[in-house]
């Protein structure tokens, strides 16, 4: 893979991957990556100017570099490259709450939407490098505000419109922000849920000088003068909208996210490599071609949302689906009727949800066909067997390749996935590594013919992150210094017979049950073989004989009574999977789960109720059912 000519780039852009091609890419990729790169930035990318290298720097010390001195505009990648040829193709097809109403926009109202809502901020000062916080719900405006940022070269900084207005604060400081784009509100689940309150709570005693309101669900909400704007009152009419000429390595967002302790970790991505990137990935791991329609329900406060809901399928010139509701509720059809609405062939979501959908059964799939999907993603976690096949068999209709993602944050998009019609189909498996990626399992264990041990990256690749907003040094320390001349992913994995790669859960979700180191998900993934049960957690509580024993919390569809013959099938399931030594010492019912708003399971707080630990829970202001702490609480044994 040498220079890419217009054809070779059209090529490259359409095919899908084979096995050899797959092959002789991956080993391209990391043996002559500067050939590899260079090759892929040419076809996905449309370069203001040229780069000079593809990548320098010092990968250990996070100080690396892609595409040294090349000049570029994220927005005009993701629209402007289109207008020629897409102008009048849809871009979003956005779907209100309970599919109550629908708007279309094409690539060319995209274009004139950006300009005016990029105009509009420089009118109000808002300059290049500035970071921008946007709290939105899932509306078309939202995303023009994502990309009207990029656009004009300020730094977008989104927090989930989920977060309380503490968590907003805290964000808002970090990131010295003086702009903040909101809405008055949305609506979920057929009830409004207004956001300007929350905005009016956490801006106090902080930088920010001027909200930018947009209106969406016109109810009533205070507006302060001199710092509160209604965007339709000062939106630019302005139809063309100069765009900033950026450095490759220019800071394009910021996005929060949790750690295990201390206050959140601004994660910054920068401009080219991380847009290659999720171009890239979006392209391959969905093998994604012209005419797709696309559905990603990941809101865009997460990283799914960012990479796979606006960055990656823009700069494919896409369709995507976006859904202002819940796709789990209140009607769990209504997820499915959509599907077959926009003849959807691409959806991604979350095992969770899954799971949720599938508790209620099949009689609401039976309301769809859903006969147009060919690739179904997941992402967020590992998604069990049971889920896996639900979702293979009676979604796809055993039609679809079901692509396990596994990735980060601070991967900017998927590591590794069952590539279409390349991987073997693994229920709960991750796989394959993309191209660039060179996983590697440190303080290795063997068993059953198994490698097991943490999960490092040795190498860099385009779309990691470069650093956290303010401190370097707690990136490197988080990140880099675990394992010498590696990036550290913080979970565990294994390695099969057959080379595939497995996620066992974040290192500190690893048992060691009497010398055996157990995953929680391969508990987990037994627990809800059970046809009763909807989900399960577990976590590792001390024993003085075994070291650690699991503890495990399980779910159970509606209608249904937890009972001993439960607990009794629950354990025969993790004996008959894994062996006794598995076995969790307790089986507890939990009417719900404590999840962070983006769906990933809290266990610190479930190993909290299991050691009896239940009176100081530390920050839960990320959870989205705190009610859930208590009602576990009145269950416990």
């Amino acid at each position: 893979m040498n220079k890419v000519s217009a054809n070779e780039k059209k090529n490259l852009a359409n095919f899908s991957l084979d096995k050899r091609t797959y092959h002789d890419w991956y080993q391209q990729s990391l043996h002559a990556p500067e050939v590899f790169w260079r090759a892929q930035a040419e076809c996905f990318i449309q370069w203001h100017k040229p780069f000079s290298e593809v990548v320098s720097g010092d990968f250990a010390k996070a100080q690396h570099k892609w595409f040294v001195d090349g000049k570029l505009n994220v927005c005009v990648n993701c629209v402007d490259k289109h207008l020629a040829q897409k102008a009048d193709k849809p871009a979003f097809i956005w779907v209100a709450d309970n599919a109550s109403s629908e708007q279309m926009i094409t690539y060319r109202q995209l274009h004139k939407k950006i300009c005016e809502f990029g105009n509009t901020l420089r009118e109000h000062g808002v300059k290049k490098g500035e970071t921008v916080c946007i709290y939105m719900p899932m509306l078309i405006d939202s995303f023009v505000a994502i990309l009207a940022c990029a656009r004009i070269g300020a730094v977008h900084s989104v927090v989930f419109g989920g977060f309380s207005p503490q968590a907003l604060q805290s964000r808002l400081q970090a990131a010295n922000c003086r702009f903040l784009i909101t809405a008055d509100g949305f609506s979920r689940g057929g009830k409004t849920v207004l956001l300007k309150p929350n905005v009016d709570e956490a801006v106090l005693d902080t930088l920010v000088e001027r909200v930018i309101v947009v209106q969406h669900c016109d109810k009533p909400v205070y507006m302060q003068g001199g710092r509160d704007v209604w965007y339709h009152e000062v939106q630019s009419k302005q139809a063309h909208c100069e765009p900033e000429i950026m450095d490759a390595e220019d800071p394009l967002f910021i996005l929060y996210t949790s750690g295990s302790t201390g206050k959140p970790k601004g994660i910054v991505h920068t401009s080219a490599g991380y847009l290659l990137y999720a171009a890239m990935t979006f392209r391959y791991v969905f093998d994604y071609h012209a005419g797709d329609i696309y559905w990603c329900t990941a809101d865009i406060g997460w990283i799914t949302g960012h990479t796979y809901g606006v960055y990656g399928p823009l700069a494919l010139g896409a369709t995507s689906v976006i859904y202002e509701g819940v796709p789990t509720g209140p009607d769990p059809a209504l997820v499915w009727k959509i599907v077959d609405r926009y003849q959807v062939n691409i959806f991604y979501t979350a095992p969770t949800a899954i799971r949720a959908l599938m508790a209620h059964g099949d009689e609401p799939l039976n309301q769809s066909t859903r006969k147009s999907l060919r690739i179904l993603g997941t992402v967020g976690e590992p998604i069990n067997p049971e889920a896996w096949r639900w979702y293979h068999e009676e979604v796809g209709n055993g039609q679809c390749w079901i692509v396990d993602t596994w990735w980060q944050t601070e991967t900017g998009g998927v590591a590794l996935a069952p590539l279409p019609y390349i991987s073997a189909q693994k229920p709960g498996a991750a796989c394959l590594p993309f191209f660039g990626i060179e996983p590697k399992i440190e303080n290795v264990t063997e068993e059953n013919g198994r490698a097991q041990g943490q999960l490092v990256l040795t190498r860099s690749w385009p779309g990691q992150s470069r650093t956290i907003y303010g401190d370097h040094q707690r990136y490197l320390s988080t990140y880099m210094s675990q394992v010498p001349g590696a990036y550290f992913t913080g979970d565990g994995a294994l390695v099969d017979k057959g080379g595939d790669y497995w996620i066992l859960g974040r290192v500190d979700d690893v048992l060691n049950v009497s010398g055996h180191r157990l995953g929680t998900a391969e508990i987990e993934s037994a627990l809800v073989e059970h046809e009763l049960v909807s989900e399960a957690a577990v976590v590792g509580v001390a024993d003085d004989i075994k070291g650690e024993i699991p503890y495990a919390y399980v779910c159970l569809v509606e209608g249904v009574d937890f009972d001993d013959k439960i607990t009794a099938e629950c354990q025969d399931l993790v004996t008959k999977h894994i062996g006794k030594f598995a076995l969790p010492n307790v089986i507890q019912w939990a009417p719900d789960l404590p999840k962070t708003r983006s769906g990933k399971i809290m266990r610190r707080l479930l190993r909290q109720i299991a050691k009896g630990d239940v009176e100081q829970f530390g920050d839960t202001s990320t959870l989205a059912n705190p009610d859930s702490i208590s009602k576990i609480i009145a269950q416990k044994p």
